[in-house]
């Protein structure tokens, strides 16, 4: 009689979302309003309300999400002490030379820092500043130079270690450093992909990314050799104290995270650069922004128990789970949403009311968790790049030169989302790509 009120909630949730409140207080309030209107008619008992206390005592104790911190911590700490700067500078002089270098190098960094902070905001925002006036000082085209930033900055989101793989792993139920191994060749290919499409670009129309001029080529022979050792051997080392940890099990995702911080808090007081003042804004970001994270995950913990006493969860369940086409419907309809929902809400969102709907059909159809996690994950960087709300986007609108415009931005961005659809096609057709490393990891 009342199955309308699942559906009901569901979308009165995303209309409050899309009229622009907070996540966190959205998904509370909706799950509030609904819980009383479920109480007054009946449908379920009122011990159902008084169990949310003890399920948001699970959220916060819960020892998985404590590598949110850590990763958060260990990314605005290597952008306090100036690695980006210095990895984009050095990677700019070393690809300089070739045809669409700088592009390059920019992917090129924007991997090594995806593979050691995960930091997409810090990323976008450090090549924004640098690389954009540079690239465009030597006639780079301005859509070209526009996207190859924001995709590039986004690498961190599928590259682990990735706040959102960590959120991932948690809604899905999957080991978190399993999710991690299973993303790294996906991730590796996606930048691979994006390099390879900048130098096409160079090849086909050269006025497009030029090379250097030999002006512009400050450091060569072994004063660079010894430049590209400094940059480089410091996130390397951080990648393999990290990923490695994992790989071998010597340590899971959350202690991994925790060497991380630390690494990070090492290599920032080597190059002297670990003042009182850059810690602490290294901490009031990592409180901020963890902050966000788990407010959102109560209020989506909230919703989730209403929603399912008004059993809205067998309602998707029973949708989705006989779409035609079986198992390939589900799949296709199921990637479908989580891109079309991109352009209007960020991943937490999509990652807290939609994935939870769509893991018990995956898990009845006989899906990997660790494969669709990967697809989900590859899917939902593109969240970052869609317009008119990626986040990537506002990111480097915010510190572009005046003669960049959202247009240019937004236009600049169409190829390589294409790219990143390309690889999630890649992943659904070839699903060893991300269980390859999984299964051949020492860790449990």
């Amino acid at each position: 009689m009342y199955d309308w009120l699942g559906p009901t909630m569901f979308l009165g949730a995303l209309v409050i979302l899309g009229i622009g409140y907070p996540v966190a207080f959205s998904l509370g309030a909706t799950a509030i309003v609904f819980g009383i209107i479920g109480v007054s008619l009946g449908i379920f008992d009122p011990i159902i309300i008084r169990a949310m206390p003890s399920r948001i005592f699970n959220v916060m104790s819960n020892y998985t999400l404590l590598a949110i911190p850590y990763f958060i911590f260990l990314g605005s700490m290597l952008e306090k002490s100036g690695l980006a700067e210095d990895l984009l500078d050095t990677m700019g002089i070393l690809f300089g030379p070739v045809r669409g270098g700088l592009a390059i190098a920019v992917v090129a960094v924007g991997a090594l820092l995806a593979a050691t902070t995960g930091v997409v905001a810090a990323t976008v925002v450090a090549m924004g500043l640098i690389s954009l006036p540079i690239m465009l000082r030597y006639n780079y085209n301005k859509e070209l130079a526009c996207g190859v930033i924001c995709a590039a900055g986004t690498l961190g989101q599928i590259i682990p270690p990735s706040v959102v793989l960590v959120v991932l792993g948690d809604q899905i139920g999957v080991s978190v450093g399993k999710l991690f191994l299973g993303s790294l060749i996906p991730g590796l290919l996606l930048a691979a992909a994006l390099a390879f499409y900048c130098w096409i670009v160079a090849l086909l129309k050269p006025e497009m990314a030029p090379a250097l001029p030999l002006s512009a080529r400050s450091i060569s022979g072994a004063a660079l050799a010894k430049r590209v050792v400094q940059v480089m051997i410091p996130p390397l080392l951080l990648i393999v104290a990290v990923l490695g940890s994992i790989f071998f099990g010597i340590s899971t995702a959350t202690e991994a995270g925790a060497v991380g911080a630390l690494g990070a808090t090492l290599l920032a007081a080597a190059n002297r650069r670990l003042t009182w003042k850059n810690f602490v804004a290294v901490c009031d970001a990592t409180m901020r922004a963890t902050t966000m994270v788990l407010f959102i995950l109560i209020g989506s913990t909230a919703f989730a128990l209403v929603f399912r006493a008004l059993s809205g969860d067998k309602f998707v369940f029973d949708l989705m789970a006989n779409l035609p086409g079986g198992a390939w419907g589900f799949l296709v309809v199921s990637m479908l949403i989580v891109f079309f929902l991109g352009f209007f809400i960020d991943f937490f969102e999509i990652c807290f009311i939609v994935i939870p709907l769509f893991v018990p059909v995956a898990q009845a159809l006989g899906f990997d968790l660790i494969w669709f996690g990967v697809l989900l994950g590859a899917n939902l960087q593109t969240s970052f790049l869609t317009p008119p709300f990626g986040f990537a986007l506002f990111y480097l609108r915010g510190v572009a030169p005046p003669g960049i415009t959202t247009a240019d931005i937004y236009r600049g961005v169409v190829p390589f989302i294409a790219i990143q659809l390309t690889i999630v096609v890649v992943l659904i057709f070839f699903p060893q790509l991300a269980l390859y490393l999984p299964a051949i990891s020492f860790g449990q």
